[in-house]
This record gives C-alpha cells, structure tokens and sequence, in this order.
C-alpha cells in the first residue's frame, strides 16, 4: 500500500517536472526563432524560463529522494547489522525532516514578504518563485515520513536500509553487476559460441 502510495505521488511529480520542462523549452526555443526570423521576441521568455528552471531544481531533487539518488556516505552504515541500519535510517530520516522545517519555514517567510512584490516583465508576483521551495519542503516532507514509516513498519529489505552510495559511480558500478548477474542466471554462457572482437588481431 504504501510502496503504490509513494510511487503514484513520485508519477504526479515526475508528470510536473515533464510539463515545466515542456513550457520551458517552448519558451526558450520559440523566443529564439522569434528573434532570429521575425525581429521580435517573447517579453517574459527569459523570466518565466529561469523561474520554471529553479522549480524543476527542487521537483528533481524530490523525486532523487525517491530513487535515492542525494549522494551520501555509507562507510558506517554499510559495516553495521540490520538493528543498526534501521536506527540510522530513522535518525537520518528525522534530521532531514527537520531541515526540511527550516526550509520550508524560510521559504514561506520569503514568499510572504515578496507576496506583493511583481515580477519587472510579467508582473506576476515573486511569492511564485520562492513558493517552489515552500512545495519542496512539503513534498520532500511527506516523502520522508513514508519511507521513515516503511522502515518501521518492515516493509524495507536489508539492502535498501542503506540508502545513499558513496559515489554515483559505486551506484552505477552495483547496478552494473546486478545486470549481469541477472544475465548470468538465464545463460550458461554469457559469451556463448561468438569470438571475442580482437580474437582474430
């Protein structure tokens, strides 16, 4: 249950993150040929562009908390016994709830006092981009909290209790080697009767 919870609430952000990107482009590309082949130009192009920009800054990096992509040190966690991964993971898990707090109490202030504060091109108010971090904090929030409960609860293998990798090269190294061994198990012989490339050299 709440494995299809945090995987339909990853799909939503995910389906954001597309459409922001999408309208960005169109912006950017579309102020471009305006330029170039009539003279002219979209006013609030480059305006819109970098605030959509930051707001797919922070939608990724909700949806990194998902996949567990944040770089991280597992030097420690790696070593300890499962009892000990699960006490690191809730402690982990509760001080970056807590500094979600602060940024999401210092975005809101932000976006209270810019609430009447306009744009130079659009004219929209400026609460909207500092609003991004406010949305951030909350889904980063709530994502937090239900993979903390799937740690109480069981619902976590012992693999994934530690959730970040040294390096994104060890991550990929891992799954790599997973691959293969996946490869493996469905054939005898991963090469099978073919000459290796420079068998003939």
């Amino acid at each position: 249950m709440l494995n299809q919870l945090i995987e339909r609430y990853c799909q939503f952000i995910n389906a954001l993150i597309a459409f922001a990107l999408a309208v960005m482009v169109v912006l950017v590309f579309g102020n471009v040929v305006m330029r170039y082949g009539f003279n002219s130009g979209i006013a609030v192009s480059e305006e819109l562009s970098r605030w959509l920009f930051v707001w797919i800054t922070f939608l990724g990096a909700v949806a990194a908390i998902k996949e567990n992509a944040h770089l991280g040190s597992d030097m420690l966690v790696s070593r300890l016994p499962v009892l000990g991964k699960k006490i690191c993971l809730v402690l982990g898990q509760l001080l970056m709830l807590y500094i979600t707090w602060l940024f999401f109490d210092g975005s809101l202030q932000q976006a209270k006092i810019n609430w009447d504060v306009e744009a130079p091109v659009s004219g929209l108010s400026v609460a909207i981009f500092y609003a991004s971090g406010v949305v951030f904090s909350v889904c980063a929030g709530v994502l937090l909290l239900l993979q903390m409960l799937r740690a109480l609860t069981g619902q976590l293998s012992d693999a994934d209790l530690v959730m970040v990798k040294e390096s994104e090269e060890q991550a990929e190294l891992e799954a790599l080697q997973a691959e293969l061994a996946r490869e493996n198990a469905h054939s005898h012989s991963p090469l099978g009767d073919k000459p290796l490339p420079h068998a003939g050299k």
